[in-house]
């Protein structure tokens, strides 16, 4: 069974299953086919994402619990919906042990855990014990200071007693407890001695972690769902929805940290169906790099959509303002910057050499000997991962990449061409662990150099740094557009598409808003100084990404910025970071935040105006080639009106479904509305889109270019699905300095049609955009009744 379309959800205490329940028929209405929810398992306490599962035998009560799928379920039957869910198999939340009873059972069992093979670890190099970096300084500090206390009284969830260290509560082993008789330094030191687990200062971590993270998070443990009793364990509770009929389908988070994706996803299809689901729908996180396709074994139906959202943004952005942004990121820097490719290698390099060395020095304990003890073998790993040139290969397919990348090491280090090489070589068979903790490993230096710090140093244009992009591609022309639309109808078509996620640095509102820069390179350029002129942090090139934040949430409150700014300029990494913050730059920021409500306030307002409606018409343009292009579209929870949102948490705030509602109601009474600041229009162009999928799957079932000639043909997107033909504007404001759309037309078949979003009637063959596209900057053509 595959959706016409999925609403994503964030699920939280704030938000619970009972509370979407009651929005499952303004999902209906607005034309939506399933339902898709953020993870349900139980959670960390607190936790608004749901991606830290301590318990995955039962749905968090904070979420609604098992009754509340119950009800959300049955309301959502009802309203007509399907429900896909999204689960984490890769990892576990570990920042209250005592919150998770596996975990807490290997603190206090050790190696002979019931749940020992349940977690990724490297029990002999930590001494057959699990070290835990989360002490602010050594040991002796620590016991100095009187900062670990033991507490030896049984209870039933510690039978052995507790250590504290302040909001850290850790079980003692089995025989420790009686040689406590004093609170000293050295009988807390003999108990520690006796532990399954160690303490370490929090610096050290990268000599002496032994366990799998997720990226560079020590709270979040590696599950190893590759075992057969791990992966029962794991989805016993999941595996139920489907043989109750509850669920539809299931979104795969992070799939590439586990160690076999493909056999995994091979195990899922397996349980699936032998649960009862006959056609199981599922999508995995797997993020694409620029011409990478999708393993086609997978038994999955793709992914969640990056890939297509960075084809929309790319075809919204001008070619021609490439240079003149480049030139403006030149003289902010005071001289070129560094080519984005060598860019992300400088930084994935780093997170190999620091965030992440523990898992590169695990990838040395598993070479051979003739491998492992040479002096260049972890510099050579390293720049082995700071090269590898996707996200991971899935062997033995992909092997070439091993070998492509040895090259580029030999080229950027040729003193370490021949151990690279040789490394390459060894890490090819598919079948060793060595070469599934490589794999494990590029990953994570891929998006923590990428995404999570690349993306913060090339500013030249915030649209196009985003998850799943290449910002070095700057922009997609209309032919290249449709032949991506047209492989995905033909390899995946049931692949989700997408805009805005809880992962995405900016919403597809903002995106839209800042392509506009493209077209008004140099406006931007003199009002970046104008801007500068009154506050800047002293640092160009990030002075370039936080004005374009602002200009592109505006307005947004100052709180929200200041929030994105600090956040941004600790992911930068430059002059300010997460382990060691800079207050005096963190200030700057602030300052500069501040100063857009203040002396800096009519600049602001004044650009944000000029940029605001050519952003509006680029938003409604993406959507529409979105929910009307090929895969099954998803809508980010809120999006359907304007969202002007920021990475994370910003962009899980609540939503005002009420206002909503309301819109909704006065659209199907008839209300024709303005391009305004309501965002009414937007909620037209996705609820006559969405209906029209639900309603007429088979107007859907292909992809044909449409041709548009004239003088700014260049500047419309045209394609027919089938039957249901949509055409949108790019590049608005070159189209208003020309004064529109001249003899611009849509040639097309004489058959008579309706546009769905103004209810017009078209039944010539050649339709001129002046008039399609006279109400709004995009059109989708049904068939006439």
């Amino acid at each position: 069974m595959t959706p016409t379309s999925t609403y994503r959800l964030q699920i939280r205490s704030s938000f619970d299953l009972d509370a979407a329940a009651d929005v499952a028929d303004y999902l209906r209405d607005l034309g939506v086919g399933w339902a898709y929810l953020s993870p349900l398992l139980e959670a960390t306490p607190g936790s608004d994402h749901g991606y830290d599962v301590v318990d995955a035998s039962r749905i968090d009560p904070a979420r609604g619990g098992a009754a509340g799928l119950d009800r959300f379920a049955a309301s959502s039957r009802t309203a007509g919906l399907g429900i896909l869910v999204d689960i984490v198999p890769n990892h576990q939340g570990v920042a209250d042990p005592s919150r998770n009873a596996w975990w807490w059972d290997v603190l206090t069992r050790g190696r002979q855990s019931a749940h020992a093979q349940a977690f990724d670890i490297d029990w002999d190099f930590g001494g057959g014990r699990v070290v835990l970096p989360i002490l602010g300084g050594t040991l002796d500090d620590v016991l100095a200071a009187g900062e670990l206390t033991v507490d030896p009284v049984p209870t039933d969830a510690a039978p052995f007693g507790l250590v504290r260290y302040y909001d850290n509560v850790l079980p003692l082993a089995e025989g420790t407890a009686p040689v406590v008789e004093t609170s000293s330094a050295e009988a807390v030191r003999t108990v520690l001695e006796r532990q399954h687990w160690r303490l370490e200062f929090w610096q050290r971590e990268g000599e002496t972690l032994n366990y799998r993270r997720f990226f560079t998070i020590t709270t979040l443990a590696g599950v190893r769902v590759e075992v057969p009793e791990v992966f029962a364990a794991t989805h016993v509770e999941i595996l139920r929805w489907f043989r109750e009929g509850l669920v539809d389908g299931l979104r795969i988070d992070h799939p590439d940290g586990l160690a076999d994706p493909g056999g995994y996803f091979a195990d899922l299809d397996r349980a699936l169906r032998e649960a009862g689901a006959t056609d199981p729908y599922v999508v995995v996180e797997k993020i694409l790099e620029h011409g990478e396709t999708l393993p086609g074994w997978w038994a999955v139906d793709g992914t969640t959509g990056y890939d297509a959202m960075a084809d929309i943004d790319r075809v919204l952005t001008d070619p021609e303002g490439e240079t003149a942004l480049a030139d403006l990121d030149t003289a902010l820097r005071g001289e070129p910057g560094a080519a984005y490719d060598d860019l992300v290698h400088d930084l994935k390099r780093a997170v190999a050499d620091e965030a992440l060395r523990p898992e590169v020095l695990r990838i040395q304990r598993l070479l051979p000997a003739y491998l492992r003890d040479e002096p260049d073998t972890v510099d050579a790993l390293a720049e082995l991962l700071a090269n590898f040139p996707v996200y991971r290969a899935y062997l033995p397919a992909g092997a070439d990449l091993l070998v492509a990348a040895a090259r580029e090491c030999a080229n950027r280090r040729p003193d370490l061409g021949p151990a690279a090489m040789a490394l390459a070589i060894a890490l090819q068979d598919g079948s060793s662990e060595l070469s599934r903790r490589f794999m494990q490993t590029a990953g994570p230096v891929m998006a923590k150099g990428v995404e999570d710090a690349a993306f913060y140093r090339y500013t030249r244009l915030g649209s196009l740094t985003e998850v799943g992009a290449d910002p070095s591609h700057f922009s997609l022309d209309v032919d290249g557009f449709h032949r991506a639309q047209q492989e995905r109808q033909a390899a995946w078509p049931r692949t989700m598409t997408a805009l805005s996620t809880h992962d995405t640095k900016r919403s597809e509102d903002v995106r839209s808003r800042l392509a506009v820069l493209s077209e008004l390179a140099d406006e931007w350029a003199e009002t970046l100084g104008e801007l500068r002129a009154v506050a800047s942090t002293g640092h160009g090139p990030f002075d370039a990404l936080l004005w374009q934040a602002i200009v592109g949430a505006w307005p947004a409150s100052a709180e929200r910025l200041r929030e994105y700014g600090v956040k941004a300029a600790r992911e930068a990494g430059e002059r300010t970071s997460w382990s060691a913050p800079d207050a005096d730059f963190e200030g700057a920021v602030e300052s500069v935040v501040d100063a857009a409500f203040g002396a800096a306030g009519p600049i602001v307002d004044r650009f944000a105006r000029r940029i605001t409606g050519f952003g509006r018409s680029n938003s409604l343009s993406a959507k529409l080639l979105q929910l009307a292009g090929p895969g099954v579209p998803d809508v980010y929870q809120g999006s359907e009106l304007w969202d002007l949102s920021l990475v994370d948490p910003d962009n899980r705030r609540a939503v005002d479904f009420g206002i909503r509602r309301e819109l909704l109601r006065r659209i199907d009474e008839g209300w024709q509305p303005p391009i305004d600041d309501t965002g009414a229009a937007k909620l037209l162009v996705v609820s006559r889109t969405l209906r029209a999928r639900r309603d007429r799957p088979d107007l859907f079932a292909r992809y044909t270019p449409m041709t548009v000639v004239g003088e700014h043909a260049h500047r419309a997107v045209a394609f027919d699905r089938g039957g249901a033909l949509a055409v949108a504007t790019r590049l608005p404001a070159g189209l208003d300095l020309a004064g529109g759309w001249g003899d611009t037309a849509l040639l097309r078949h004489e058959t008579p049609t309706v546009d769905a979003f103004t209810g017009r009637r078209f039944d010539a063959g050649t339709v001129p955009l002046a008039d399609l596209l006279a109400d709004y900057p995009v059109a989708l053509l049904l068939p006439a009744d």
